[in-house]
């Protein structure tokens, strides 16, 4: 007996026009969760599946996340205002840009989600592998086909790629994630390939279009820079490639521990060397098949923008609007098409409510044929407005309160859902971005407008909100104060967006939520005094080391009591005490100094270990990963009862109270218990692993200790 009689499904006429295997796979979808919630099947089971199809538990009990796929971000007009009816039948009104040129809606009765999936099939879009251990949705530079610096345009290969590999099966046995993206130049951050699985940079050698590709990229709690894995491979070999390198995934990638299944990890594994190889050879295996030519001119056909209107000439009105030089400065930039400029649409937070996008909607229609795009930074994004149309568009988006300048501005804060709705989240990243937002309309207005620092927020290591990349980077996190817990942010450093994601940050200190505000203007000031020429942050960063830059924001460190400052153990934008422990006895009290002691060592000893790492002294940086891992580790032995004096071991004492016992986060327990059997390392690449391991375990140290009560 198949499943669908076991449990009725939506079978109604209402659905009938939609592809067979469309309405096949959301009947399907409706028959399991309807199995699973009369207890046929585990939950646990039905996970995955339902990640499959882009349905994501929320931190709020009894309501999910609803993604929506939307490759390279482009969307129609129509489709635009269908997902605008649909955030506010179904959530709570609110469309959120996500960083991957995604939809999101939170709030949604999983019940709905069938319906949902239903109405968004109707104007072509799917859920299908938004979220899940599959390949996500492919990213595509938003300036594509219209970019003065791209190489050529690279939408038709993204599209391809994209369709091809949805509901591919050889993409449907990952250990973990996979994503790709296509960048149309290797200067811009529009593709951030080397934070990719597979990065494809466009290029042309001896007049053929291709692409530089890279692979293993990735951020989450340990970053990987992508390896090249060629430095051109011709445009018709992507997808049998694309084909290839998920087979090897699929085969070799780490199954059952899920912090080390990544492709990142296995090319760390393999050697870049070795991967090649194994591509080259599950290449060799492949079939020919027709789709990999069919979906590649095919895209060509699909994609072709046609200007609504001749171009024209921009003239400035007599009188024109208050705002709008500013807005033409910031939000606007011209097409290689004379005559034509792109657009860009300021959304704070990434988030439009479903009667702004329905305005949106509208107004597009005035200016532009058909398209309308979203970007990796969480905006909306225009092309082909003819010039002279400017000012009036401008006009119109101000009625609707989207005309706001400081696209690609540090006042354009990127952040991840935090606190807000996921169930990671540690820190409110969203009540953070927020503040730091009507921070810059007001006391921080003359930073807000620098083109050359980006801010992004995650609310706990994952990086979600790209915080590795940033120029100014934060994740969430927390610090204990006697009793008392505090929401503070690790700031990271020495990333940049440039050159698709060239270099990747390193934590600096810990600082207050309260004090976010005033760090930044810090560093804008640091930076200003100490750049030379067109030096960015990170070069900066890299010349006078971590050790200037900790000095300049040691004050905005310390954390008070609670006693002495209350309002630093509360989250940004939440009243409420964001945690409070319960009341000991003076022994608890000695015991609690102590361990504070100890996990302050580890900060610092950490922090020491990416001096190391800076100055190139990668044995003595590994050495000193372990070391501040180690005394995390003793300051969580001595709420057990165990001196230092004792002298213990400390890792068998570790695995013992720790990491049998499961109270430790066990892929950074593993991580800790293996660096104990290994060598110090001279190897950069190692180096760098371990001293990114050891903030982790510190990190994870930090809330075991703050959630503890054995004294």
């Amino acid at each position: 007996m198949s499943p669908s009689h076991l449990v009725p499904v939506n079978t109604s006429s209402e659905w009938g026009h939609l592809p067979p295997e469309v309405r096949e796979e959301i009947d399907i979808f409706e028959t399991e969760l309807r199995r699973v919630q009369a207890g046929l099947i585990d939950d646990k089971l039905f996970i995955e599946f339902r990640l499959r199809h882009g349905v994501y538990g929320q931190r709020q009990d009894r309501v999910q996340m609803q993604r929506i796929k939307i490759p390279m971000g482009r969307v129609s007009v129509d489709q635009f205002k269908a997902l605008a009816d649909i955030a506010e039948e179904y959530a709570v009104g609110v469309l959120h840009v996500t960083t991957r040129q995604d939809f999101q809606c939170h709030f949604i009765d999983i019940n709905d989600t069938p319906n949902l999936m239903r109405r968004l099939a109707e104007v072509g879009i799917t859920t299908r592998e938004a979220c899940g251990n599959v390949i996500r949705n492919v990213t595509c530079c938003p300036h594509a086909g219209v970019c003065q610096d791209e190489t050529f345009d690279v939408s038709p290969h993204a599209h391809a790629m994209a369709h091809f590999m949805l509901r591919h099966p050889d993409a449907q046995n990952f250990g973990r994630k996979f994503k790709i993206s296509f960048s149309g130049c290797e200067s811009h951050s529009c593709g951030l390939g080397r934070m990719h699985d597979i990065g494809a940079v466009a290029r042309v050698q001896d007049g053929v279009e291709g692409f530089q590709v890279l692979v293993g990229g990735g951020l989450g709690a340990l970053p990987h820079q992508a390896k090249v894995y060629s430095e051109f491979v011709p445009a018709d070999e992507m997808l049998p490639l694309a084909q290839a390198i998920s087979r090897v995934f699929a085969r070799l990638g780490e199954k059952k521990n899920r912090a080390k299944a990544r492709m990142k990890f296995l090319i760390a594994k393999q050697g870049i060397d070795e991967f090649r190889r194994l591509v080259e050879e599950e290449r060799t295996r492949l079939s020919l098949d027709a789709r990999w030519e069919v979906e590649r001119w095919d895209a060509v056909g699909k994609l072709s923008d046609v200007p609504l209107k001749p171009p024209s000439r921009l003239a400035m009105p007599a009188n024109p609007e208050p705002g709008l030089s500013e807005w033409l400065d910031m939000n606007v930039r011209p097409q290689r098409q004379d005559g034509y400029s792109m657009v860009d649409v300021f959304l704070p937070l990434g988030d439009i409510t479903s009667e702004e996008a329905r305005k949106f909607a509208e107004i597009s229609r005035r200016y532009v044929s058909d398209t309308l795009r979203t970007t990796v930074d969480q905006n909306l994004m225009l092309q082909w407005v003819s010039n002279a149309d400017l000012p009036d568009l401008y006009r119109d988006l101000k009625a609707i309160g989207l005309a706001e300048a400081g696209v690609g501005r540090m006042k354009d804060v990127v952040a991840c859902p935090g606190t807000d709705s996921c169930k990671l989240g540690i820190t409110s990243s969203r009540g953070l971005a927020a503040h730091l937002q009507k921070r810059f309309a007001n006391g921080m207005s003359g930073i807000a407008r620098r083109s050359d620092l980006k801010i992004k927020i995650s609310g706990c290591f994952n990086s979600c909100g790209q915080h590795h990349i940033a120029d100014i980077g934060f994740f969430g996190s927390v610090q204990r104060k006697k009793r008392d817990t505090a929401p503070v942010f690790q700031v990271t450093l020495g990333g940049s967006t440039r050159s698709n994601a060239q270099s990747y940050g390193l934590a600096v200190g810990k600082i207050p939520a309260q004090n976010v505000d005033k760090a930044i203007v810090k560093v804008s000031e640091f930076y200003n005094r100490e750049k030379r020429g067109d030096e960015t942050l990170s070069d900066v960063v890299s010349r006078v080391g971590k050790m200037r830059i900790k000095a300049e924001l040691k004050e905005f460190m310390v954390l008070p009591t609670y006693e002495e400052s209350p309002g630093f153990y509360q989250d940004t934008r939440q009243p409420w005490q964001y945690k409070r422990s319960i009341g000991v006895g003076e022994c608890a009290g000695e015991v609690v100094d102590q361990a504070e002691f100890l996990l302050e060592d580890a900060d610092r000893i950490h922090f020491e270990s990416t001096l190391d790492l800076e100055q190139n002294r990668f044995g003595d940086a590994s050495a000193k990963a372990f070391q501040a891992c180690k005394k995390a580790a003793d300051a969580l032995l001595f709420t057990k009862g165990l001196w230092l004096s004792d002298k213990y071991d400390t890792v068998d004492e570790f695995r013992r109270h720790f990491h049998d016992t499961g109270v430790f986060y066990k892929p950074f327990a593993d991580n800790f218990l293996r660096t104990a059997r290994e060598e110090p390392s001279a190897d950069p690449e190692r180096a760098r692993l371990r001293v990114e391991e050891a903030i982790l375990f510190i990190e994870a140290a930090q809330g075991v200790y703050s959630q503890s009560t054995e004294f």
